[in-house]
């Protein structure tokens, strides 16, 4: 028991735990695949408990308990929440590995780099976009990589304007990911949850609002001395090109898998994302193979946290979907003009939430497994607006979110500072719009 509360305890086993709950994730000719994904991906969040935060364990531990109600009381949720974390746990895990995968590149190197080049106005819209674009396969790889380096300008040059800008157009830049990215677990859930809703509409919805939310942080950001000196040459931003155009290929080449899959293959939208990035890992390793003659699998045991949070949020979620369902009836419904009211107050509870800690994972599964249900077809997009916009903006604009203290310990710019002292008007300028967005979408016609 007592090398259970050790951090670093069954490293191997919990990493090969998290490898095996991958493939049983993905084997769908097995028959109780989801079952035994469910149950490896659950002993490798036990195997790690020692490193575990407080809200993983707290979810779990709501695993253990609904999963005893449910059995007693609803059994029928026990599937229908064990293929959930299934799904999504197999996702988390991909996205994690192409992660570890793609920054063994020396590609990502020049292309941080070339993010600090140019005038003001240039350099702001080159780093948020361009954090938003690595922030697609990288997750929070792409905060950790351009805010080490901010951190290292700071250091060496001390505070300045153009860190500060620098550190705004990471954290806004990352907070674009969720709200349009085709790999992101926020539009996966999100999908997951709302199965009326298709996940090229909700994207085609979320893109307009994500490049109008980067971009319109450009007037949201200090005025920076006339000029200082360039911190990237012309000959470093123009080798950084062909670096870019590879990073961008190798996107589009999994979007399009997905899609394909999901398509034409009949998958569901969360696999289809699962296999598309996990052909990439494997394409990956074997460059990596053939170029450095060695071949070496990325370990998974820290993953433990994120199967916790994400993949047993996506549990509960399926668990309190038809619990909510059973208590409301079939047949309960809101009058028609309640539902572009509710759809207004989505992002805000998000970012209410955030703003007490509450990880937009938990708050974008309680909104979809509840309101899901109960939602008319008409008005799916204005609520998977709500959930993904709300999701981004609350990660990029309160301090308790995972990149704001990741960039607070990179940089030492304090999260608080960040997220309210720098964005707290641009954030509520944020929700106002989509606020007003998600009504019309959900408005009957």
């Amino acid at each position: 028991m007592k090398a259970l509360l050790q951090p670093d305890s069954f490293s191997r086993p919990r990493s090969l735990l998290a490898y095996l709950a991958l493939l049983a994730g993905i084997a769908t000719f097995l028959p109780g695949h989801i079952y035994l994904s469910t149950l490896l991906a659950c002993l490798a969040i036990v195997l790690g408990w020692g490193n575990l935060r407080t809200v993983g364990r707290a979810i779990f531990v709501l695993i253990l308990l609904l999963t005893v109600v449910a059995l007693v009381t609803e059994p029928s949720a026990v599937p229908r929440a064990a293929g959930n974390m299934a799904r999504i746990g197999s996702l988390i895990i991909t996205v994690m590995l192409l992660s570890a995968v793609l920054g063994q590149s020396n590609d990502l190197k020049v292309i941080s780099r070339s993010l600090f080049g140019g005038k003001s106005l240039f350099r702001y819209v080159g780093m948020t976009s361009g954090t938003a674009m690595l922030s697609i396969p990288l997750n929070f790889g792409a905060v950790g990589v351009i805010a080490t380096m901010i951190g290292l300008q700071v250091k060496d040059q001390g505070d300045s304007p153009m860190a500060r800008n620098a550190a705004r157009a990471v954290i806004r830049g990352f907070g674009a990911s969720p709200m349009a990215s085709p790999l992101s677990i926020a539009i996966v859930m999100t999908v997951t949850f709302l199965p009326g809703l298709s996940s090229w509409k909700l994207i085609a919805l979320g893109l307009p609002f994500a490049l109008l939310y980067l971009f319109a942080g450009t007037f949201a950001r200090e005025e920076e001395p006339p000029r200082e000196a360039l911190l990237v040459d012309g000959a470093e931003l123009e080798s950084a090109l062909l670096p870019w155009l590879r990073f961008i290929s190798i996107i589009a080449l999994i979007c399009v898998g997905a899609f394909t899959l999901s398509a034409w293959g009949g998958l569901l939208y969360s696999q289809a994302v699962t296999l598309s990035c996990l052909t990439a890992v494997v394409i990956g390793l074997i460059y990596r193979r053939l170029h450095d003659g060695v071949l070496t699998m990325p370990s998974l045991a820290l993953i433990n946290n994120e199967l916790a949070i994400m993949g047993g949020s996506s549990f509960l979620g399926g668990i309190v979907s038809t619990f909510a369902l059973g208590w409301l009836g079939m047949e309960f419904s809101l009058p028609v003009w309640a539902y572009p009211l509710v759809a207004m107050a989505v992002p805000w509870l998000f970012f209410a939430g955030g703003a007490i800690g509450v990880n937009p994972i938990i708050s974008g599964t309680l909104s979809g497994s509840i309101l899901g249900p109960i939602w008319p077809e008409y008005g799916l997009l204005g609520l998977g607006l709500g959930i993904v916009a709300g999701w981004g903006i609350t990660i990029a604009g309160t301090p308790y979110s995972a990149n704001s203290l990741l960039l607070e310990r990179c940089t030492g710019y304090n999260a608080h500072t960040a997220s309210y002292g720098w964005s707290l008007h641009y954030s509520l300028a944020a929700l106002v719009v989509c606020s007003l967005v998600c009504a019309v979408f959900t408005l009957p016609f």
